[in-house]
């Protein structure tokens, strides 16, 4: 398997080696977190770089290999992200997050959405704002963690018999760390 249609193999392999510190031709989530600020973005949390390479660490070996990397996926949530982002503060409102959980194609209920606004806003002095915003950091968070539970929720639901998507979101979202996947 290749790079994914429309990126330049070169230029994804000379990004891929130039962080590949130890010619390994594996990269960990320290040297993809080097990758991810050769954009004009701050500085991603560790924790959420590993979660980034959870989903691209398809053999489970905690370091993620050329074919494994999928740039679009990140480029995607970013220009999301921006696009959404329209006083180019690097946060984005309630109203806002709404609507581009919306465009990556998670349409959540009001309630899931404030319960995704407190969970993943930015605190201020520690404390969550009464409208928390969502920095691009919490934002992959968010993103992650909602899809990861609803594929979750697909398998438990394959028949389609009775499960309330809206309840078991609700549910997994409120309580504390039950995977280390969700924070």
């Amino acid at each position: 398997m290749g790079p994914p249609p429309g990126v330049d193999p070169w230029q994804l392999w000379n990004r891929f080696a130039a962080v590949n510190t130890d010619n390994s031709r594996r990269i960990t989530a320290q040297e993809l977190a080097i990758e991810l600020l050769s954009g004009d973005w701050a500085p991603l949390d560790i924790d959420t770089v590993r979660m980034l390479m959870s989903i691209f660490d398809t053999d489970h070996g905690k370091t993620i290999g050329f074919n494994e990397v999928s740039p679009l996926y990140i480029n995607h949530l970013q220009n999301v992200f921006r696009s959404f982002d329209r006083n180019h503060s690097g946060s984005i409102d309630g109203g806002e997050l709404r609507e581009a959980l919306s465009q990556i194609g998670f349409r959540l209920s009001p309630r899931l959405l404030d319960l995704v606004q407190r969970k993943y806003g930015t605190t201020t002095g520690g404390q969550y704002q009464t409208a928390p915003n969502i920095s691009f950091d919490r934002f992959i968070r968010a993103c992650i963690a909602i899809a990861q539970l609803s594929e979750a929720f697909q398998k438990l639901d394959s028949n389609r018999n009775g499960w309330d998507y809206d309840e078991f979101m609700y549910t997994v979202l409120l309580r504390p760390k039950v995977h280390s996947l969700w924070p």
